[in-house]
């Protein structure tokens, strides 16, 4: 049963490094991925003692799901009924851990570290996605290109997921060679300054509050950022059009659907989708109509619009939270991730902006000529508890971020906040936000003003609650402005989190 779904290790490996990008996706859009994820579910059923057991503490007899229909039915899988209820080498195929070359570790929202398995077999799925970046947006099949993975390296996910599959794709016949200085500036310099040169790009890979630390700490020490042609590619956080603009300002990118892209992922089930230049083309329309986006979206707040290939990765939605299934060496069915997001059908997607007006690519920035893959849609706004009320509205970080994005405030402040509501001595609510300076920036008295009526004036733009339900001399926030990792609201080698509740 295993074979059906999975070549061995050399065949498939074999098969990637010799197949071309078009073709791997064809093979894909050939295949039935509701069949397959039904495939994926008998399997665990035969080779996962944990899921067995799982399934035998929900009452469900897996000889009576026989359909997709049925398969809907199934339990959702989360990381407390059963990441952390069954022992690691039971959720395993084969029950051992003997089937995985490697071990990726994430800290999660609590800080707990979890182990996840991996073999090399299940890497070529996400290798896949860094090639749909490398190749459609960055034409690394064409250019010679040095990657600089600048996630952090040892256990964690981010940093060796990244370098293994750019190995891979040079492997399969890309012209690229892959440096690894990790989350170390200086070290990033080093390699910038003597290798970039050499190549015709130069691709920065990670999160994206350290990219761009990473850019603007390289500008001050003079390096000249267009000149390497840069590329980035992002994973960890949404962020604002309007920041993708200003950072690409800072390294003379002048296509911005072509010269950046997020990956949506996660250590547990790694790249679940990402940017391409149609929705990074899309994203940047919705941007500029807020309330198109609204109707889209249902929100006030912009989420990270990525493709992804349904035969790797099938999302479900629950309750406007993410499900997916995904074959790895901890095989995961129905897994509740639960990141406030949704799924649209390209032909639907399509159909909406038509219906908005918009009636070719070029209207949305892309060339004439350009041909959309049709891959389906999945968004994602990140966890659905970050959000504080105030009268009535709910205030979400994202819209306070544009307002910290326009450039005129990005030189005095590093783009960290905490938002949260507070009363006067009357009893009357308003709107606090601590922002962090720059490490070399003072707090002077005309920057509040200018930061408050920034946020204000995105508020009212993007949140159309806001607009309505604050009374206008409750609109204006107060801000109060924090020294570099001040341990009141920013506290160095702690997860930052960006609202608080009174």
């Amino acid at each position: 049963m295993s074979n059906s779904l999975m070549p061995p290790s050399t065949d498939a490996y074999n098969h990637f490094i010799s197949t071309p990008l078009d073709a791997l996706l064809a093979e894909h859009q050939a295949v039935n991925p509701e069949d397959k994820t039904l495939a994926l579910f008998r399997r665990c059923v035969a080779e996962v003692p944990a899921y067995r057991q799982f399934l035998e503490s929900q009452k469900v007899n897996p000889a009576e799901v026989n359909s997709y229909q049925d398969f809907q039915k199934l339990p959702l899988m989360t990381t407390a009924n059963y990441m952390q209820a069954y022992p690691l080498p039971e959720r395993c195929l084969g029950g051992s851990l003997r089937g995985a070359d490697r071990v990726a570790v994430s800290s999660g929202s609590t800080g707990q570290p979890t182990f996840w398995p991996r073999s090399a077999d299940y890497e070529l799925a996400v290798a896949q996605r860094f090639e749909q970046i490398f190749h459609d947006s960055f034409h690394a099949h064409e250019r010679s290109t040095l990657a600089v993975v600048c996630f952090a390296l040892g256990n964690w996910v981010g940093g060796l997921y990244t370098t293994s599959c750019c190995w891979h794709l040079a492997r399969k016949g890309y012209p690229l060679m892959v440096a690894t200085p990790g989350n170390n500036k200086a070290e990033i310099f080093r390699v910038v300054r003597e290798l970039a040169p050499h190549f015709e790009q130069t691709v920065l890979l990670g999160y994206p509050p350290f990219v761009k630390d990473v850019i603007d700490a390289g500008a001050a020490e003079g390096i000249h950022w267009p000149g390497f042609n840069p590329k980035l590619v992002f994973a960890g956080e949404v962020f604002s059009e309007e920041w993708r603009s200003l950072v690409g300002q800072r390294i003379g990118s002048r296509s911005p659907c072509l010269d950046s892209a997020s990956l949506y992922g996660t250590a547990d089930g790694g790249v679940l989708g990402n940017e391409t230049p149609f929705s990074i083309a899309i994203r940047r329309w919705l941007a500029d109509h807020p309330d198109a986006a609204r109707t889209l979206f249902g929100e006030s707040r912009l989420p990270t619009l990525a493709q992804y290939d349904p035969a790797r990765r099938f999302f479900e939605v629950h309750e406007g939270t993410l499900v997916f299934s995904a074959e790895n060496s901890v095989p995961l069915v129905r897994y509740h991730i639960a990141d406030k997001g949704g799924i649209l059908d390209f032909d639907e997607l399509w159909g909406f902006l038509q219906a908005q007006g918009v009636r070719s690519f070029n209207e949305l920035g892309l060339d004439e000529d350009f041909q959309p893959r049709h891959l389906p849609f999945v968004y994602v706004f990140g966890r659905a508890d970050f959000t504080v009320s105030y009268y009535g509205a709910n205030i979400y970080p994202e819209n306070v971020t544009v307002g910290l994005e326009q450039p005129e405030i990005m030189n005095w402040v590093t783009g960290k906040f905490v938002l949260e509501t507070a009363e006067t001595e009357a009893g009357d609510s308003y709107l606090h936000i601590a922002v962090e300076l720059l490490p070399d920036v003072e707090p002077d008295e005309t920057m509040a003003p200018v930061i408050a009526e920034s946020i204000r004036a995105q508020l009212l733009r993007l949140n159309s609650e806001f607009a309505h339900y604050t009374p206008q001399e409750r609109q204006l926030p107060q801000i109060t402005l924090h020294t570099f990792a001040s341990p009141d609201y920013f506290p160095a080698g702690v997860k930052h989190r960006y609202t608080r509740r009174q």
